[in-house]
């Protein structure tokens, strides 16, 4: 047992936690019940989660799929770590709701007398490392540490309590970006730039380098990996006309998944470029291409013959009613052409997307410069059902961009990228939290 909250910290850092959060438990908070984390998929968002893969349960005598998520989680004792190899995240679609599961089954040191207690008062504490394990403790009511998070000064995420784990005078990540994109605004115009793989920037002329300027000037090596830039931040840049009416030139691309269904996955990209693609339209020729603007409002594309729609998803109630449910590219005979399955955009999105920042620019060449606005739209607290209502009312859509050539060397060469993407003024309705901050004052 540890004697006070700045006790624990200081061994949750050192165990390498980056974030910590406290839940005060109800008395239906326990091992039977399973512990309430918040209506929604808000709390996905915060916790790192393996794949979400679904079973067949059996609940009151009905069979149903039940979602579910793997965690890496440990118990915090006095003695040590001690890990809980059942834990999971249960997900509740209908509800629509996130459980916490698992967490005492096939471990040896875990905190039972709390965990399966009903008792007031306690308080569980979670700590997420930069590797995503999840590290927990358990205090039970009455206890020195149990107290100090109920009377505390916390702001709140959803059911968590933010626990700092520096002291109420050091900077929480979102003042230290916000502090830094200060300092590159006030910079002006600077180099066009990329981090090389040494870590150092290098001159980088290509037209739209907007984003890896600003990676190079925050130290973000490039990276194709689903996981957050600075600080647990998503930092995105887009680009503008003028500083004055900070409008965006072009749409937000906010993921670029891969199919994980239909013709694309089961034949591959070349055999679905060359059923629904077309030839390219400057006249160059061994060439396919696969474009267009979908989404679940428009009429089949005119090119491809291809529209999209939304499986497993109840737009009347905004809720999920199949797990296995799926972004959808259908032919005129309702044939499967691709799909992304709601199990594998939820993980993608949560990953990504819990907190983004998005920072405007401006460009002018000879030499290719940026300049880098003062005005910085923050997001926070993204729910995947937030993005599937977007999707379903036609404002989130499928840009795609592939193409297949075939030069008389006979060598096939495939060119893919599938993004979603989105107005700049519909950020907003896929967060519950946002403002936009004014670096200037």
């Amino acid at each position: 047992m540890f004697q006070s909250l700045a006790t624990l910290r200081d061994r949750m850092r050192h165990a390498g936690v980056v974030r910590l959060y406290a839940k005060v438990l109800a008395p239906n908070d326990n091992s039977k019940n399973q512990v309430f984390l918040g209506s929604g998929f808000t709390s996905l968002n915060l916790l790192p989660h393996g794949d979400v893969t679904t079973d067949l349960s059996s609940v009151s005598g009905a069979v149903r799929d039940r979602a579910k998520a793997e965690l890496r989680f440990l118990w915090l004792t006095s003695e040590g770590l001690s890990v809980a190899p059942e834990a999971k995240l249960i997900l509740y679609p209908r509800y629509p709701e996130v459980r916490f599961s698992g967490f005492l089954k096939g471990c040896r040191s875990a905190p039972s007398a709390v965990m399966t207690s009903r008792d007031p008062g306690r308080v569980l504490i979670l700590g997420v490392t930069h590797a995503g394990e999840i590290i927990g403790y358990a205090s039970g009511p009455g206890e020195q540490i149990a107290m100090e998070v109920a009377t505390g000064p916390w702001g709140s995420i959803g059911v968590f309590l933010d626990l700092s784990l520096g002291s109420p005078s050091e900077p929480s990540a979102k003042e230290v970006l916000l502090e830094r994109l200060r300092r590159i605004h006030t910079q002006t115009w600077v180099e066009s730039m990329k981090l090389g793989p040494e870590g150092a920037p290098k001159p980088y002329a290509a037209r739209n380098a907007g984003g890896y300027t600003l990676e190079a000037l925050l130290g973000i090596s490039p990276n194709g990996r689903a996981e957050p830039d600075f600080m647990g931040w998503e930092v995105k840049q887009y680009a503008v006309s003028d500083f004055r009416s900070f409008r965006a030139k072009s749409a937000v691309t906010l993921m670029t998944p891969e199919p994980t269904g239909g013709v694309y996955r089961t034949e591959g990209p070349e055999a679905f470029i060359r059923r629904f693609g077309y030839p390219d339209r400057n006249g160059r020729e061994n060439r396919l291409n696969f474009g267009g603007i979908y989404d679940c409002l428009r009429t089949p594309n005119h090119l491809t013959g291809l529209r999209m729609s939304l499986s497993g998803f109840d737009s009347g109630t905004g809720q999920v009613t199949d797990m296995n449910g799926a972004i959808v590219l259908l032919d005129s005979r309702d044939t499967i052409a691709a799909s992304w399955t709601f199990k594998g955009l939820l993980a993608h999105w949560n990953r990504k997307h819990a907190k983004a920042a998005y920072v405007p620019s401006l460009y002018r060449t000879p030499p290719p410069e940026y300049a880098f606005g003062g005005r910085i739209l923050t997001c926070e607290e993204t729910d995947f059902l937030l993005f599937l209502k977007a999707v379903e009312r036609g404002q989130v859509y499928l840009d795609p961009a592939l193409k297949l050539e075939t030069p008389e060397s006979g060598e096939v060469r495939i060119k893919r990228r599938n993004q979603f993407r989105v107005s700049h003024t519909v950020l907003p309705t896929l967060y519950h939290r946002h403002e936009t901050v004014d670096l200037t004052d």
